[in-house]
């Protein structure tokens, strides 16, 4: 009976102190911080598509946390500054990821803000990006057409020749494509995040 006292006592001890650790302390750390001046809360229409972007399963193989340079290479490849907490002001849930099969989106509008590029790309990412192993979304968009197209106001993609469908056929993005284009677009955290620094005056002497 003494012996399993004291193990539920060291396992009780162990958790609070766990949980102190990796709850705690970090919510009392970060409870208080504000949004950067210049974050934006996203719109319905990005929230939207970050909806496609979660059930889709775009967080399984892009992080969106550059990290400093003192802990690796991101900066060297063109990702951005480090993250900060306040970045991730308006993301329920955060999608920080924990896998980089492709590079990282913490700053993807930025490096690409064409927004025919990206639906081009969701619709076949080898026509843009020789060798990229990224799955195409083809159940995003819908084969068409030319003529119903312009009858139902709809843009079709500029696709390369080899990647486009039959002739007089186009393809023309769906709504959660259109969606999922506009969250990637808002992703564009290169505003400042520290005040800027102060001026040195220039002062005579008499």
């Amino acid at each position: 009976m003494d012996n399993e006292l004291k193990l539920v006592s060291g396992a009780m001890v162990a958790l609070a102190v766990a949980t102190a650790t990796l709850v705690v302390l970090p919510y009392m750390e970060v409870r208080d911080i504000k949004p950067p001046p210049g974050l934006s809360p996203y719109t319905s229409a990005e929230l939207r598509g970050r909806a496609v972007y979660i059930s889709n399963g775009c967080v399984y193989c892009h992080s969106q946390q550059p990290r400093d340079s003192k802990f690796g290479p991101d900066g060297l490849r063109g990702w951005g500054r480090a993250s900060v907490p306040g970045d991730y002001t308006y993301d329920k849930p955060h999608l920080l990821g924990s896998m980089r099969t492709g590079p990282d989106l913490f700053n993807i509008a930025a490096r690409q803000p064409s927004k025919d590029w990206h639906l081009g790309h969701l619709y076949q990412p080898r026509a843009y990006t020789p060798g990229s192993i990224m799955p195409s979304y083809p159940y995003l968009f819908n084969v068409k057409s030319a003529k119903e197209a312009e009858a139902e106001g709809e843009k079709p993609l500029t696709l390369p020749p080899a990647y486009g469908p039959n002739v007089g056929m186009v393809v023309v993005p769906t709504p959660d494509a259109l969606d999922l284009v506009r969250y990637l677009l808002s992703l564009d955290h290169t505003y400042p995040v520290l005040p800027a620094l102060p001026t040195p005056t220039s002062t005579s002497t008499p």
